[in-house]
């Protein structure tokens, strides 16, 4: 489905609203359901709950009120009823809104790239009835919303993300280094085991420090990854020079080099070799998302069975 987006480089309320619709085909994966808190969602763990799961031999100290009548008249046999446990899963949007995100040379800027991502998941966990919470962070703001249900839940999200500060103030405002290891860490806080967790980065500076809190959120938690980056930061334009404004710096960037147009090549290359191990190691669903590409279209293809997103055993599994 595509999306008529009519500012590239900033977001707006009725903007990320208005994805609800194309977020009704987006279907978030259900996997392991941790989460010990009863709700609407379908867990592994059996015992009287809402959703029949099958029927079985009646055996000692089964509920007689549970005794399926129509199997049991059909086969002679007294049969029991089991049902699958309703349990609810939070989900949280991890989002960077750091000076790096508000960049873009195709498409929209990463920052909005990653704001409609952000406002997609939140809808769709709202269809599949699951509570949504999120960290927005940036070099001046950090919010942290606890897990929620209803409508309310998302509409809380989407405006604290349409009035973070780092969409108004300009790139040569100062501000607190915020590193991805802080974030994470105050992510790991508020997020309870049994969540599912969508970080929403370019992922930039993320060493071996930060990897830290974020394999110990893998060990409870179901982690995907969005990487968002630009063409540019892929791959150099064709042989020439070109005009490039950063934060009010003004230079020109040659690409007629050959040689340094392969070292930028190769760079990107190893660091989204870094983010492809990173995710094999701790069994976390990896999805590269182009700022050219759409958003829904990325969910879509990447969060089905089977689609592009990366989910590669550990080395040595």
């Amino acid at each position: 489905m595509l999306l008529n987006v009519a500012d590239p480089v900033r977001v707006s309320v009725p903007a990320l609203v208005g994805l609800s619709r194309a977020a009704a085909s987006i279907r978030l994966g259900r996997g392991r359901i941790l989460s010990r808190q009863s709700g609407d969602y379908q867990s592994p763990f059996r015992g009287r709950g809402m959703e029949f799961d099958e029927s079985r031999l009646y055996q000692p100290g089964d509920d007689i009120r549970n005794i399926d009548w129509r199997v049991t008249a059909r086969t002679g046999k007294t049969h029991t009823k089991l049902f699958r446990e309703e349990r609810e899963r939070p989900v949280f949007v991890w989002m960077d809104l750091r000076r790096p995100m508000h960049f873009a040379t195709r498409g929209r800027y990463k920052s909005v790239q990653a704001a409609q991502l952000a406002a997609l998941i939140a809808w769709s966990a709202l269809n599949n009835g699951d509570r949504v919470g999120g960290v927005i962070f940036s070099e001046h703001e950090h919010h942290e919303l606890k897990p929620q249900r209803g409508k309310t839940a998302v509409l809380r999200l989407i405006n604290r993300i349409v009035n973070d500060a780092a969409w108004s103030l300009p790139a040569s405002a100062g501000g607190d280094r915020q590193s991805l290891e802080h974030a994470l860490q105050r992510l790991r806080r508020v997020a309870r085991p049994g969540s599912l967790i969508f970080l929403i980065s370019d992922f930039r500076e993320l060493d071996s420090q930060a990897e830290i809190p974020l394999a110990r959120l893998c060990r409870h938690n179901e982690v995907v990854m969005l990487f968002v980056y630009d063409r540019l930061e892929e791959e150099l334009p064709p042989p020439g020079r070109y005009r490039v404004i950063d934060g009010g710096r003004e230079f020109l960037l040659d690409t007629s080099d050959s040689h340094l147009a392969g070292q930028y090549r190769q760079q990107f290359r190893a660091r989204l070799d870094r983010l492809q191990h990173l995710s094999a190691t701790n069994r976390i669903l990896l999805l590269p998302c182009r700022t050219d590409a759409e958003p829904s279209s990325l969910l879509l293809s990447g969060l089905k069975p089977g689609g592009r997103g990366t989910k590669a055993k550990p080395p040595g599994a």
